[in-house]
């Protein structure tokens, strides 16, 4: 089964269908590391405020960039950040966006910005949002979206009368031990990409042994196995590492496929095993 290399969003943007997890690597590998990914063929890369590591992030891009400006093109890379809970509403966002965008200005502009969390509230979550639709308007930002929202979350963004550019993608934890179908369903029914964050279950499920088996089916590693099962569902996933071996194995999962058979194998929908922070259900 082929799976997209990019998928188009619902503004009519591109976005490649796998990226580089940035969360936990250490500010000082941070620019190496995604220098390194970049040389490997990543194009896409996920990083936060929470992060503290967007400036190096940045800085790895922008080394790919100089080394050869005829061939490598800031519109071929893909850079995505989050706003914090703490730069929610409008003034505090209106910062942020400030903050986040001078911290990688060699980019010239964010392709994806996100907020991190719908845990200030309503009337927070709306004014965030309101700022960040005035930096699409303003060319900084080339895409928003949200992470961690629930339906009722992004319902409220549907319905809201100043909504001028729709979300174009959600960003949560999936994984086959956490597989949220009926959120997943639902926001690629409106068209949003499904980011998966965590989709090698921070490691606790390597060596489940329906998982192991399959890999050794398939001649892959289980982290491979993992990523792949995450691009046949239609997700995006941000798998993680700063290991440069590592870099380049989960690139190939572009190069085998799983069985339908393999696929329902893996799947755990009875399953709720979140390895991470759990606020879909926020109010």
């Amino acid at each position: 089964m082929s799976v997209p290399k990019y998928y188009t969003m619902v503004n009519g943007l591109k976005i490649p269908s796998l990226a580089l997890g940035c969360y936990d690597i250490p500010r000082s590998q941070t620019a190496d590391v995604v220098y390194q990914a970049l040389k490997c063929g990543y194009r896409h890369f996920d990083t936060a405020v929470l992060y503290g590591n967007e400036r190096e992030v940045g800085e790895g891009i922008y080394k790919w960039l100089q080394e050869d400006p005829a061939s490598n093109k800031r519109e071929d890379v893909f850079y995505t950040t989050k706003l914090w809970n703490s730069q929610n509403g409008y003034s505090p966002a209106k910062r942020g966006i400030s903050e986040c965008l001078n911290k990688v200005k060699e980019l010239g502009y964010i392709d994806l910005l996100l907020i991190h969390s719908p845990l200030s509230g309503p009337r927070r979550r709306l004014e965030t949002y309101q700022a960040m639709q005035e930096a699409v308007d303003e060319g900084i930002v080339k895409s928003i979206g949200v992470s961690n929202y629930g339906i009722h979350h992004i319902e409220e963004l549907y319905k809201w009368d100043k909504l001028k550019h729709k979300p174009v993608a959600n960003q949560i934890e999936i994984s086959p031990w956490c597989m949220r179908e009926k959120l997943t369903a639902w926001c690629q029914s409106k068209g949003l990409v499904v980011e998966a964050f965590s989709p090698l279950t921070h490691g606790y499920k390597l060596r489940e042994p329906g998982l192991v088996s399959i890999a050794k089916q398939v001649g892959k590693d289980t982290g491979q196995v993992l990523i792949r099962w995450s691009l046949q569902r239609g997700l995006l996933p941000l798998p993680k590492t700063q290991n440069p071996a590592r870099l380049a194995s989960n690139l190939q999962v572009f190069e085998f496929g799983l069985s339908p058979e393999q696929v329902k194998q893996l799947d755990h929908p009875e399953a709720y095993e979140p390895t991470d922070w759990e606020c879909t259900d926020a109010p």
